[in-house]
Order: C-alpha cells, then structure tokens, then sequence
C-alpha cells in the first residue's frame, strides 16, 4: 500500500518527465510600427506588412526577388563581384573583417543583388539593394553590378527596375571610390535613356544619402512604398544643423509624394502588378 508521500514524489517525478513546453522561438515577431507583437507566419503571409497598421518593415533582397519576380524566372548576374579593401580603412574593425562578417551573416556578397526575369511574363533588367549589408551602402561592387546591369539593359532594350533600400549612402570605408559610383551609374542611365529605356525606380524604407541623391531619384517612373523614410541627410542632422522644426512627416513618403517628388505610393502587395502596368502602358 503506497503512502501519501511516495504519491507525491511520484507525480512530482512524473512532472519532470513531462515538462511544460514552452511557445517554439520565432512564432511572433514586434511591429516596428505599432510595437505589437504579430503572428509570424500572418506577417509572412502578407509580404512583411503589419495586418494591425499596415506598416512595410524589412525584408531581404532575396525575398523581394520573390516577391517581384515571376517564380522561376530570375537568373543572377555578376556574381562573382566581390568587394576589396583598396584604402585599408578601419574604424571599430578592419573594413576586410567586416566584409567577412556581412557577408557570412546574410549570405550575400555585397549589398545589391541584380540580374533579369519576368514580371508578369515581362522580360525585366532588374536590382535591388538589400539594407541588411552594412545599410545597404553604395560601394564599388554596388555601382559596378548597377552600372553593368544597366548597360546590359540598354543592349538588350529591356525595362528597367531597381529597388533601393539603403540607410548608408555611399560607403564611407571606401571613400572617393564609393562616391564616384554616383556619377557612373548615373552616367548608366543617362545613356540608358537616351536610348529609350524605361526605368523604374521603387523607394522602400529606407533610401537615404548618396543612393537617394543618385540613380534612386532618377527613375522616368518612381514608386515608393508607404510611409518609407527618403532623403539625404537624415532628419535629426537637418533639424541639428538648421535649428529650426521640421515639418510634421518631413522625409516620409507621403510628404515627398505631397510635393512632388515621387509618383505613387505603392502598397507591396499591389507592386508586382502595378509595375507590369506601367510597363505595358510606357512601351505602347
């Protein structure tokens, strides 16, 4: 006859044997907008947008492949570009060490993925620059994938789309030749134009510095997706050199599309679509 406490112990041991199991990691994700927590799998079903404020967070440069692209269809090019260290600079780190780490931690060479696909059955150039690669910073290995993307683009009379995300500019660890990939991509697409390509320029959160002062402004049709931050400088330096309040959503979207400095602010479940009209309707 068993005794009150060896009952306990037992169902104590039986306890341990089965513990309580815990909510699995990653299940649930923070809004960056609305700060609350999302059902992973629901914010993935709707192409990283918030189902509580609709607000458009990161996602990586593959992932808008698929999302752009018709499945399938992408083929790759230029992917044996791969940055190099010409002014040895360090800061916290050795820029070589940091190359290595970026690239380990998100699986890309440098910050743009480009080359071509179908969008919608349209046969497309296209780029994107992925935020997650020191800021989605314009090195040489940036500019010279865009420029020879462009190039081929021209060749080919293919349209035209890139996809800037870039918090950092030009980057600052290769100093004079990371700015003089402005005026060649640039340069790109002015040739690229005057040979009648369409260029289509989508802004997400966020383009800022030397990307947004060079080919990201430069589309014959540019979108943006909502309530993304564009600029040069970022706000708080403005409003710290000028001294004076700036206006309410200055930077945002909305207030470039206000004053005319986009076309359209374009949901990113309407993108795809909204893209393969314009392209039909440009090259009537």
């Amino acid at each position: 006859m068993s005794t009150g406490k060896s009952d306990v112990q037992t169902g104590g041991q039986r306890g341990a044997a089965h513990p309580k199991r815990g909510v699995p990691e990653g299940l649930w994700k923070r809004c960056p907008g609305c700060q609350r927590t999302i059902f992973r799998k629901e914010a993935d079903k709707r192409m990283g947008v918030c189902p509580e404020c609709d607000y458009h967070w990161y996602v990586s440069a593959r992932e808008r492949i698929r999302q752009l692209l018709d499945e399938g269809t992408f083929e790759e090019w230029f992917s044996q570009l791969a940055p190099t260290d010409p002014l040895e600079f360090a800061d916290k780190k050795p820029y070589r060490d940091r190359l290595k780490e970026e690239q380990a931690r998100t699986g890309l060479r440098d910050a743009a993925v480009v080359g071509e696909g179908m969008v919608r059955a349209r046969h497309v150039a296209f780029g994107v620059t992925d935020s997650a690669f020191i800021m989605g910073s314009m090195g040489s290995v940036v500019g010279e994938k865009l420029t020879r993307t462009i190039e081929r683009a021209t060749a080919e009379s293919l349209p035209l789309i890139i996809v800037s995300g870039s918090g950092g500019g030009a980057r600052m660890h290769e100093g004079i030749f990371s700015l003089m990939q402005m005026a060649k991509v640039s340069a790109a697409l002015a040739r690229y134009d005057a040979a009648g390509g369409l260029f289509i320029s989508v802004l997400t959160n966020p383009t800022m510095g030397g990307v947004a002062a060079s080919f990201a402004s430069l589309g014959d049709v540019i979108f943006a997706e909502p309530r993304a931050l564009i600029g040069f400088a970022g706000p708080r330096v403005i409003q710290a050199a000028i001294r004076i309040e700036l206006p309410k959503g200055f930077q945002t979207s909305e207030f470039l599309l206000e004053h005319g400095f986009i076309d359209r602010i374009v949901r990113r479940s309407d993108l795809k679509s909204e893209i393969a009209r314009t392209i039909d309707y440009c090259e009537r």
